[in-house]
């Protein structure tokens, strides 16, 4: 299988990439600086070439948009927020994904069962608003939301698209309260990854397979 990973270069992204790796899966990874992975910024829409000629045509089975960015943690209603930061959020955790299924929609085409995986979050959830972080969760609920329409339009040409919330993990953007390790994110992950087919596309689950409400 040929699994292709955006931000692998660290936390939930390289305990993915270290799974597949060492299960002995074909691994694509993409980080903005590190070496020995394709550098990519999905931010920067230009930096999707480099992508394209890393993978170039091979087929695609499984894709996980996982690269994203939590700037306006503990910023207070009053004076943050700043447009600059809105931009930056969406530019990455919402145009990022969509430009990375479109870069490889035709390898996805040709793979074996293909599928998409999306890291959103429980914060993106309409039904579990609680306030604060306005930015990071309207830009993952905006990936909730183009996932749920990406598995209507790819549901004829086979590829079956999930929305997961990896859960509140221990890393550099989930900080050291998070309720889980990297580690245990990971294989619920890997085991909901291989769980997905068209019988499924569109769901929006947790790490460890519980349904969440959008």
């Amino acid at each position: 299988m040929h699994v292709v990973i955006t931000g692998a270069g660290r936390g939930i992204g390289k305990a993915l990439y270290d799974r597949y790796a060492d299960r002995g899966d074909e691994v694509t990874g993409t980080a903005r600086s590190v070496e020995g992975l394709v550098p990519l910024d999905v931010a920067h829409p230009a930096d999707f070439e480099d992508l394209r000629r890393a993978v170039s045509e091979k087929p695609v089975d499984l894709l996980i948009c996982n690269a994203g960015i939590y700037t306006d943690k503990g910023q207070k209603l009053v004076d943050g927020f700043a447009p600059e930061t809105w931009a930056e959020t969406f530019a990455t955790n919402v145009t990022g994904v969509f430009l990375t299924v479109q870069a490889l929609l035709t390898n996805l085409q040709q793979g074996k069962a293909p599928r998409i995986a999306i890291l959103s979050s429980r914060l993106g959830s309409q039904e579990l608003a609680a306030g604060r972080s306005y930015a990071y969760r309207a830009s993952k609920a905006a990936a909730l939301n183009l996932g749920r329409n990406l598995a209507v339009d790819l549901e004829p040409l086979e590829i079956a698209v999930g929305i997961y919330h990896p859960g509140w993990v221990r890393t550099d953007m989930g900080g050291p309260d998070g309720e889980i390790g990297v580690d245990e994110a990971a294989d619920g992950l890997v085991a909901e990854f291989d769980r997905l087919d068209l019988s499924s596309t569109g769901c929006f689950r947790t790490w460890d397979g519980r349904d969440l409400p959008f």
